[in-house]
């Protein structure tokens, strides 16, 4: 029985009360008082609460009794229980020897019959400062636990334990990489032979689990492609995660790919952090624009590749991951390795099997395929309606060569939808956009030069070197007047690297060095 009696805020008042229920013979197992009001949970046995109440409303300074459902603590118990029970990860709160407080809905799983205390974690692994993570395994999943120790006036008391499944990190991130709604191979615009020949390619590959190289112009859909071959797949149900290596400096490429363990570098995640290629355990990794990484990345992901283990950064524990890995690259991987920019061994790993992607200008007859989807995917976007694409603007779009190929296809079709204030897309508009491009692309020559620039600026040679203090200056000044001088003409990091023949991350390096903006 649990009552709630109001009374006045007076000295011994609680005594009084207590000792009316010992004259009943009746044991108290648990009291809470407030301001006002105190709370008992008593054991009633054969006495009825008319009895207790007569009792009680004798004390002095008692206004009132009444029966309770639960006591203000459980309650906030049970109201706890149920957010724990919410959360879908296991979380546990654990006394400073490990043993099990409370927990979600998920313990039978995770804890000892015999030591009550979460599996896989000592208790003297908990007595640390600050809050950090270690891996754990269960029934062969594998687990990262987030540990945060309690501390109470300098005496520990336990700790908060949060495990957190690494597929299920996985696919979350997978899911965010996704940004549009994809199902697969037929969800690949197009119709014509060559886009046909493709598709049967896809099919094919996706049931040999071995490595794919992709190769394709500029925005053909290369990650596009090697998602549906995922998803045509017996790795469907697992994770897809996909990166640019070109985006990444080498020290943050690897980390992103391999992981590294607590204080593996300055400015490390002090929980240390699992890799792309341990997140995707059982699925499949997309490595795009592979030919941009450096040779000391390449010699580290061929190791990989002998037997799919790895360490982490800064780690000694070997793991291992059951991957599949497709790359992709624009540059032609015979001419890098000739030039010795990319590893001959790596290359033969990565191309067992070899998929290349036709650029637009060789499927034109898919192009007005192309222009109603993107044109609809618009319109779902913006909220807009529908607009009818002429038979003149076609043929414009027919006749167009597309360096960007379908990505620009795709930013002409959604700028066009999203400025057009009537219910047509005409010639017109066709020729004011692409006018655009053409503005953009006209310095560039096919062979990536223009007739004023394609040689080192003649400025650089007659300048005076009298005053240079090293070898460092000098190299610092000529770079600095290179750069600055061709950056303009070749208006992207990408464009400017294939210019010098080297590396899209030395480029974006050197420019950030110099501060040297277009």
């Amino acid at each position: 029985m649990r009552l709630e009696i109001f009374s006045t805020d007076r000295l011994g008042i609680s005594q009084e009360i207590l000792s009316e229920l010992a004259k009943l013979g009746l044991n108290i197992s648990a009291m809470e008082v407030a301001s006002g009001v105190i709370y008992l949970h008593v054991e009633s046995r054969d006495i009825t609460f008319a009895a207790i109440h007569d009792r009680i409303v004798h004390v002095n300074g008692v206004s009132h009794c009444q029966q309770l459902d639960l006591m203000p603590n459980e309650l906030k118990q049970q109201h706890l229980q149920a957010l724990l029970n919410r959360i879908p990860d296991p979380i546990f709160d654990l006394d400073a020897d490990g043993k099990i407080l409370s927990c979600n809905h998920h313990r039978h799983i995770y804890i000892s019959r015999d030591s009550g205390q979460v599996l896989g974690i000592k208790p003297h692994e908990l007595k640390r400062e600050e809050a950090f993570s270690r891996d754990v395994s269960f029934e062969e999943q594998s687990y990262q636990a987030e540990i945060t120790p309690l501390w109470l006036e300098g005496i520990f008391s336990g700790a908060v334990v949060i495990l957190k499944s690494l597929d299920k990190v996985a696919h979350q991130l997978s899911n965010f990489q996704q940004s549009i709604s994809f199902n697969g191979i037929d969800d690949i615009v197009g119709e014509s032979a060559i886009i046909s020949e493709v598709k049967a390619q896809l099919i094919k590959f996706a049931d040999l689990d071995l490595p794919i190289l992709i190769h394709g112009e500029t925005g053909t859909g290369k990650e596009l492609v090697a998602r549906a071959i995922h998803l045509q797949s017996h790795r469907k149900a697992k994770p897809f995660l996909a990166i640019n290596c070109a985006a990444l400096p080498e020290q943050l490429l690897e980390s992103e790919l391999f992981g590294y363990v607590a204080g593996a570098f300055t400015g490390a995640n002090t929980k240390g952090k699992p890799g792309l290629f341990e997140l995707a355990n059982g699925g499949t990794v997309f490595l795009d624009e592979i030919a941009e990484m450096s040779v000391y990345l390449q010699a580290k992901l061929l190791r990989f590749l002998q037997d799919y283990s790895f360490r982490r950064l800064g780690g000694s524990k070997e793991v291992h991951a059951n991957v599949r890995i497709i790359s992709a690259s624009h540059q032609p991987f015979e001419r890098l390795v000739a030039q010795g920019r990319f590893r001959e061994d790596l290359y033969y790993r990565l191309n067992v099997l070899n998929l290349g992607l036709p650029p637009l200008k060789a499927r034109a007859s898919d192009i007005r395929l192309l222009c109603d989807y993107f044109i609809e995917q618009a319109c779902q976007q913006t909220k807009l309606a529908q607009p009818e694409l002429l038979p003149d603007a076609l043929s414009i779009l027919l006749s167009y060569d597309w360096p960007g190929n379908i990505r620009q296809l795709q930013n002409v079709m959604f700028r066009l939808t999203a400025l057009n204030s009537g219910e047509q897309i005409t010639a017109v508009m066709i020729k004011q956009v692409l006018s655009q491009f053409t503005t953009q692309l006209d310095t560039v020559k096919l062979d990536g030069k223009t007739e004023s620039e394609g040689q080192i600026p003649s400025k650089l040679a007659s300048a005076s070197w009298l005053s240079i203090a090293d070898w460092q200056e000098a190299q610092r000044r000529f770079e600095t007047s290179l750069l600055t001088e061709l950056y303009p003409h070749f208006p992207s990091t990408r464009k400017l690297a294939e210019r010098l023949n080297v590396s899209h991350n030395k480029i974006a390096m050197k420019l950030r060095q110099y501060g040297i903006k277009n």
